[in-house]
């Protein structure tokens, strides 16, 4: 597509500006939620959103899909969802045959509304599709379209009724993405433009076929051996009881985060130095994605709750 991975780094990091412009035209604000999920897509990973219900996160989600040109589709998960609801069933046609009838999992931007609302066994359906990226019915593999995106979204208030999902699982998502409420002055413009006749109409600035080139592309951006070390380094000192592990992770954290996040920190870190026009990451680029691949990793013990202590709070203290 392009005649170096120089040029195609160029390129990307032109195309990414005028992505975030492009859906700064409907979302105002929130930029760092917006690097992260794009930062996610270039990855070739998913995300978990976490934030109240109102802040536009199914708005944004849709509005990167539109700009991409992806397709979208919206799961609103409940307590009485089926994995067939999800993926799909096979049914019998007009000529009695069976037909598999696609569910909207295939698209390439998937928002798991409130996911953790729905059982575990709707919830191993849309886990294993984002693993395989493809999902088996009545023994037959159906492929799903790439790119394949999933971003999950979860309500920090209300946890009575809801499934949460367990250890393994979060594990699957490359980012948990905290979404915060507006500034006063983005709040005012929001009300603006949500309440007059005004509609944006979007410009789409780029393809599927140069998203996966893309993704490509960062993986083979080269990283240099102390950034690397740092990064596995950084996600090994939040496991305690080790040598060398902090003292603040040894008395605050029961579990640490395993070797996908230190992938992810790899992956992350040369995606966002590419967003700014780097050709190779440094320890401040693994250090910009670290919280949100280590926040749903890491699990504080009874002394962090007690004393009131965030998993923020101590990844930063880490850091």
């Amino acid at each position: 597509m392009y005649n170096s991975d120089v040029d195609g780094l160029n390129a990307f990091a032109a195309k990414y500006r005028e992505l975030t412009a492009e859906v700064g035209r409907v979302i105002v604000g929130q930029q760092k939620v917006v690097h992260n999920i794009l930062v996610s897509v270039f990855c070739d990973g998913h995300s978990l959103l976490i934030g109240v219900p109102g802040l536009a996160k199914t708005l944004m989600v849709h509005t990167i899909a539109d700009v991409l040109d992806l397709s979208f589709n919206r799961i609103q998960f409940t307590p009485d969802l089926m994995p067939s609801d999800i993926i799909g069933s096979e049914i019998l046609d007009e000529n009695r045959q069976f037909r598999f009838n696609r569910g909207p999992v295939f698209a390439n931007i998937i928002l798991a509304d409130e996911i953790n609302r729905t059982p575990p066994k709707t919830q191993s359906a849309l886990l294993e599709a984002m693993q395989e990226r493809s999902v088996t019915v009545s023994g037959k593999k159906h492929a799903l379209d790439l790119p394949f995106f999933v971003l999950a979204t979860q309500n920090p208030i209300e946890q009575e009724g809801t499934y949460p999902l367990p250890e393994a699982q979060l594990d699957r998502f490359m980012f948990s993405i905290h979404l915060d409420y507006p500034s006063y002055d983005e709040e005012i413009n929001v009300v603006k433009n949500t309440t007059s006749g005004s509609k944006v109409t979007l410009q789409k600035k780029m393809t599927a076929s140069e998203i996966l080139y893309f993704q490509q592309l960062i993986r083979r951006i080269p990283i240099a051996d102390n950034v690397l070390e740092y990064a596995v380094r950084l996600a090994a000192s939040t496991r305690p009881g080790r040598n060398g592990s902090p003292e603040i992770v040894n008395k605050y954290i029961s579990w640490g985060a395993g070797p996908r996040a230190s992938q992810y920190l790899v992956l992350g870190a040369k995606c966002h130095a590419a967003t700014r026009g780097k050709y190779s990451p440094d320890i401040e680029d693994v250090q910009a994605i670290a919280l949100p691949v280590l926040r749903h990793r890491v699990f504080k013990n009874y002394k962090a709750e007690a004393e009131g202590l965030s998993i923020d709070k101590i990844l930063e203290g880490i850091l």
